[in-house]
Formats: C-alpha cells, structure tokens, sequence
C-alpha cells in the first residue's frame, strides 16, 4: 500500500482490491466515525453507510456492479418539489391557482397579499421547471454515465467522509486484470487514525480473510449434498 497525502493506494487484482476497501471500512468501523469524540462536531454515521454499500465486494465486478452503483451515487439530487412528492404538472396547477388568487385580491384592493400569490405562483412555476429538468437528466445520465464516462474516467465515490476511485490498468501478462484503488478519508484526524490502524493490521494481520456473500442454500444444490441434520435439545446420554 502506498500512503500520501491524496490517500491509501493499492495496485493489484480485484481480491487486492477488494480487501484493500475492507480494511480502510474495518478501520473506519473500528474509529466509530459517529463517536463525536473521534469526529469532532460531525455525525459521519449515513457517510459511512454509503461507503460502506459502494466499496468493491468479492462478488462483484467493475463494469457491471461497480458501474451501476457509481452511476447511482453520481446521480442528480432531488429538488424541493420531488423531495415535496409533487410532480411538475401538480405545481404548474398550484401556480395557476395561486395566480388567479393573486388577481382576486387586486380586485379586493389587497395589494400586499396580491403580490404574495404572484410570488408564490412564480415560485411553483420555478419548482415545476426545475423538477422536469431533474427527471430529463436522469433518464440519460446513468445510460451516458455508464456507456460513456467510465470508459473516460475512474469509477468513484465521494462524499463527507471518504473520497475514492478504481482505475483499471492494462493486462498484466499471466496475472489477469490489474486495478489501481486509492481512498481518502477526508477528514484529517480522523485520517491519521485510519493511518495508524492500518499500520496495526499490518503487524498484526498475517492472512486477511475477505469477505465472501453467503449462501445458505449452496450445499443444497450441490447433487447429493444433504443439509447438516438439526440438533436435538432434548436429546440425552444414555450412557449408564
């Protein structure tokens, strides 16, 4: 591993890789990132879980698994409108409504609440505009981002707490894919820490166990296989 002031950096194959983002996980984990002692003033806990569910997995791939969460993670927030759970043509009613409100009350010799519809009515109208325009990016930027961007950038993450990106890099001769992962942790105290974690695991860690999905029906389907019988609770020595 490689250490500077841009990250930790590995080079290797997709299980270095993988281990690589368990271990800067294990540290963080270890750190308790929303311990506010360790994290001053911020709660990093949903950063964590976000890193978390993007980091590589041993059961994944890049082009497929990785890409897709990426694009995720890359992709337009909501605005006020869809965070409201209104679609573009409810405002645009809204607006209309609040406009008409606004000439009844000039008709009413009420100015002051006149102009408050028209502002209103111009901010529903705004919110419809932005709420289309938010849809119409979506519905192109995981396809451009996928087919498009990573075959011009790295695969990345980034958020509060954790910066990263994997770059794969040519073949290398009999040892298959090769993949470049460096991952920041941007807060600096808590950098340092992850740092000095890092340096214990590797004193004190001689074989690194990855992390594989289970799959509890894997015997199963394997022919001849049997599950492993249930215990018995009551069963009893009958042994005199």
């Amino acid at each position: 591993m490689e250490e500077s002031i841009s990250g930790f950096k590995v080079r290797g194959d997709w299980g270095d890789i993988v281990e690589h983002g368990e271990r800067i996980t294990r540290a963080l984990r270890e750190v308790d990132v929303h311990d506010s002692e360790q994290a001053g003033d911020a709660d990093y806990t949903a950063a964590f879980e976000e890193w978390d569910e993007w980091r590589p997995k041993a059961h994944e791939t890049l082009d497929s698994d990785v890409s897709e969460k990426t694009a995720d993670q890359a992709s337009v927030e909501e605005g006020k409108g869809e965070k409201a759970g209104k679609e573009p043509d409810e405002d645009i009613k809204t607006a209309g409504e609040k406009l008409s409100e606004s000439y009844e009350r000039l008709e009413e010799d009420d100015a002051e609440a006149a102009v408050g519809n028209w502002k209103e009515s111009i901010d529903y109208v705004a919110r419809a505009a932005d709420s289309a325009g938010r849809k119409a990016l979506r519905r192109v930027e995981d396809t451009v981002y996928q087919n498009v961007m990573t075959q011009l950038a790295p695969y990345y993450f980034d958020n509060e707490l954790v910066s990263a990106n994997i770059q794969q890099s040519a073949r290398n001769g009999d040892n298959g894919e090769q993949f470049v992962f460096e991952i920041n942790v941007n807060d600096d105290e808590l950098k340092e820490i992850v740092s000095d974690r890092l340096a214990e695991y590797e004193d004190e860690i001689d074989r690194w166990h990855v992390e594989v999905e289970k799959d509890t029906d894997a015997a199963e389907a394997i022919e001849g296989a049997e599950p492993p019988p249930e215990p018995d609770d009551n069963s009893k020595s009958t042994t005199n």
